[in-house]
Order: C-alpha cells, then structure tokens, then sequence
C-alpha cells in the first residue's frame, strides 16, 4: 500500500492525502482548498496527484474549506465516485461549497479586471456555483461508529473528532497480500469539555497514523472559564469603556460556540443589555444546519434545551445577512458585539469592521481562534503595531485580547488524551500533518518521549509504502 502526502504536509491547510493499495484502489483523504496569500490561483489548487478519472472513493473528515474546499474541482475534472462523509458534515459542506465557489468567482472577476489593465490573459475560477450540485450528488452519508464495506477489501469507520458539526477520524480497514493494517487519520481533533459538541472519541488500535498537530507544541492555558472570561471582556469594553467588542471568527462552528454562550449568559442574567450582531450570512445558514443536527449536540447541551429551546436566539441577539445592514454597523455608535468572518481576518466583511474599529483605543478586537502568522490575525495575535487593510496601514490602539479557550483544535495534551489507547508496540509510523514546521517538530518530540519510533514530518508529493 502507498500513501501519498498531496496537501497540508508542513502547513496548516489543504488537507489532502492518497491511498493507493495493491489492488490499485486509490482513495483521497480528504480534499481540501489550499487556502493562502494568492487565494485561488495557486499551484496546490491547480494539480491532482492522478487524474480525477482513476480515484475511486473519497472520505471526508469534516465540513471545514480547507479540508473540502477542492470537491467541486475534482468531479468537474472527472471524478464519478462516491463522497463520504457523516449526515451533519454533508449538510454544513452544501453551504460552505456555495460560499466558497462564490467566492472563488469574485476572486476571480477581480483578478481580471487587474489582468484586462496590464494586457495579460483571463483567468478561471477554480469551480463555480454550478458545479458544486453535480459534486453534492456525489455525497453518500455514514454515521458514527458503523464499518462500512466500500469493496471487498477495504472498509472504514467514522468516529465522532469532536471538532466541528460531524467532524469524524477516519479509520480504514485494508486486507493486502493476506494481512490487515489499520491505517488512522484524525483529520481535525477536537478538545474535550466544549460547548455544543460531545467530547472526541478514541480511534481504533492502529498500525498507522496521519495526526494533526495544529497545536501540537503547546498546551492551552488554563484559566478561567470561557463563558466567565468573555463575559469580564463584555464587561470592560462595552460597559465600562463604552467601546465595540470585534470578534473575528469562522462563521461554522467558532460563531456557534460564541453565541451559544452569549445565550447562555443572557438567559442567566448576566449579559448587560447591549446589542449583538453575527454579520456573516454563511455563519447565519451555518446555525440553521446546527439547529438540525441535535444528535451531534453533548449532554449539557440537550439539558440546556429542557429550559432554552433556541440556543442559537436571545433577545439582544441580531443576524446580519443584507450588505447594506453591515455597512451600517460601521456608522453605528455606542458599545455593541460584532461577530463576524473569517476568522484569520483576510476575507469577509470583518476586515471592514476592522478597519473602521482598529484605531479606537475603547474598542476591543478579540482573537478567539488559530491564525497563521502571516494573516492579519495572526499579525495581530503577535502584537503588531500597525497592520495593513485595503492598501492602507492602521495604527492598532483598540485592545488585542486572545482567547484560546474557544480554540476548535486539541493542543498536546488533548491530542495524546484521545489517542491513549495507541501503543508503541503496534504503531509502526506516525505522520504529522496539518501543522506548521516548528510546532510539528516539538510535537514529534513528545511523540518521542512516549516511546514511539517512527515520526514522519512528509513534505508535499512524499509517498511511503506501507506494509
């Protein structure tokens, strides 16, 4: 068996891996948009590790862009096969490919105008809004913890990552040359004891597997409480400074978390009576999909909805879906939440919210989740004086708060916790994915020191073979 690492080998993105077996059955793990400075029009986005044609079955972890982001490019380009994923994901993936092709038209439409300037040739989008139907045709669902036979030698399982709205390990079961190996991806591992979601759930015994190490140097802070902290930074801005609280975050899955606790804090009593709006339409069809899916929701969660039947909806509460709605948020005056996307600031209307925010010291921007460091979150994050929007630098006077005990992403420790029942003994490799460089490296390291041989840091196009 050969595995091919195509996507997210030393970075955190593009999530896309290739198992080949004996037989010649080729499976893709994943197959997620490289999402980076030249969103786009980049070459991880425009190559395919075979053609589309020849790829007979893809799994999906979860519904994030980076790991589904390329599904409406591979059917386009020939693949006929089935996508499975979990009933939560495959709902939360129909509006977040519509998102992402619209997306991919404006990139697009506005790179031409530039190119038509400088007498260059057009550009593609790499999929359009047409030809996302054709590829959630392509969906087949399979809920947790069921093996599922994809041909006589293969089958897989699904096991809750506790990561996003049906995010899942993958786990394959292959009979080659008279043996069975169990090769594991994790794609996005979640954190115990969050709002919403159950906890992750451990994987099979594995003789191979591919690991996230988004967080894999460190380990989260230990403080207070989430909702107590965000409440005490509702509190300082909007009370006491009479300043807006922009909060930059993912409109699936981030957003949700937030809100749920805002919910919970204005059902208790506790949250001052200002108002809160969630300006990202794709974050407001996003909490329409959660609104369905209650049986991905924890025990704590469906004891809340004894007593609050919306989790999603309090009266303070506003969703902003119409562009001139946003735009007036701008002008707005007086203390307020904004809640808004992308969560790494370098698309959507919160660069705007930003901008126009930035420079105010009463203001607080809140950093509630990872950035990679040369977005301008992650500018931010690093304590930048200036940053860059629109063409323009802005000097930040508005407070910096970083918040990342609404991270979505296991850190060390959480990641080790899940995977306990994995032993050196019957591990043979573990590759580290999903991470940057320096973070994987530390992460390899504690993988070390727990006994275990064999780990792989794979660049892009590295195949091993696997016995």
């Amino acid at each position: 068996m050969k595995l091919t690492f195509w996507g997210a080998a030393r970075q955190v993105t593009g999530s896309l891996h290739v198992v080949e077996t004996v037989s010649g059955k080729k499976i893709l793990l994943d197959c997620g948009l490289y999402q980076g400075p030249k969103h786009g029009f980049d070459e991880p986005n425009s190559e395919w590790p075979c053609p589309p044609s020849e790829v007979d079955f893809v799994i999906l972890s979860h519904a994030h862009i980076d790991h589904c982001g390329l599904l409406p490019k591979l059917v386009a380009a020939g693949y006929d096969g089935p996508i499975f994923s979990t009933p939560a994901t495959r709902d939360l993936a129909t509006i977040m490919l519509l998102d992402s092709a619209h997306i991919q038209e404006k990139d697009a439409e506005y790179e031409n105008i530039r190119r038509e300037k400088q007498g260059k040739p057009k550009v593609q989008p790499l999929y359009t809004t047409a030809d996302v139907v054709p590829c959630l045709n392509s969906f087949v669902t399979v809920g947790y913890e069921k093996w599922f036979e994809i041909s006589r030698e293969i089958s897989f399982v699904f096991k809750d990552a506790g990561h996003l709205l049906g995010s899942a390990t993958v786990t394959l079961k292959i009979q080659e040359n008279g043996k069975e190996i169990m090769l594991g991806f994790t794609g996005d591992v979640g954190r115990p004891d969050r709002p919403i979601l159950k906890d992750p759930v451990p994987m099979p015994p594995l003789d191979y597997l591919i690991c996230e190490s988004t967080y894999g140097s460190r380990v989260h802070e230990m403080g207070p409480e989430a909702e107590d902290k965000l409440l005490e930074i509702v509190k300082e801005t909007c009370v006491r400074n009479k300043g807006k609280l922009i909060i930059p975050a993912f409109s699936v899955g981030r957003t949700q978390e937030i809100i749920y606790s805002l919910d919970r804090l204005s059902h208790s009593g506790l949250l001052p009576q200002i108002p809160v709006y969630v300006d990202s339409p794709l974050a407001v069809n996003a909490t329409d999909i959660f609104r369905m899916h209650p049986e991905c929701f924890d025990a704590e969660l469906m004891q809340y909805l004894l007593k609050d039947s919306d989790p999603f909806g309090f009266s303070q509460l506003h969703y902003v879906r119409d562009v001139n709605e946003s735009k007036a948020l701008n002008l707005r005056e007086g203390p307020c939440i904004i809640i808004s996307a992308s969560g790494m600031i370098e698309a959507g209307r919160i660069k705007h919210h930003i901008r126009n925010n930035i420079s105010n010291s009463k203001n607080t921007i809140l950093i509630v989740g990872y950035c990679t460091p040369n977005t301008i979150g992650g500018k931010l994050r690093s304590g930048a004086e200036t940053i860059m929007l629109f063409g323009e630098e802005y000097p930040v006077r508005a407070k910096v708060i970083i918040l990342d005990a609404y991270s979505a992403h296991g850190d060390q420790k959480e990641i080790f916790d899940v995977l306990q029942n994995q032993t050196p003994g019957k591990m043979k490799k573990v590759f580290l994915v999903h991470g940057e460089e320096n973070d994987m490296e530390v992460f390899r390291g504690a993988w070390l020191e727990k006994g275990f041989k064999e780990i792989v840091l794979p660049r892009r196009k590295e195949s091993f073979i696997l016995a």
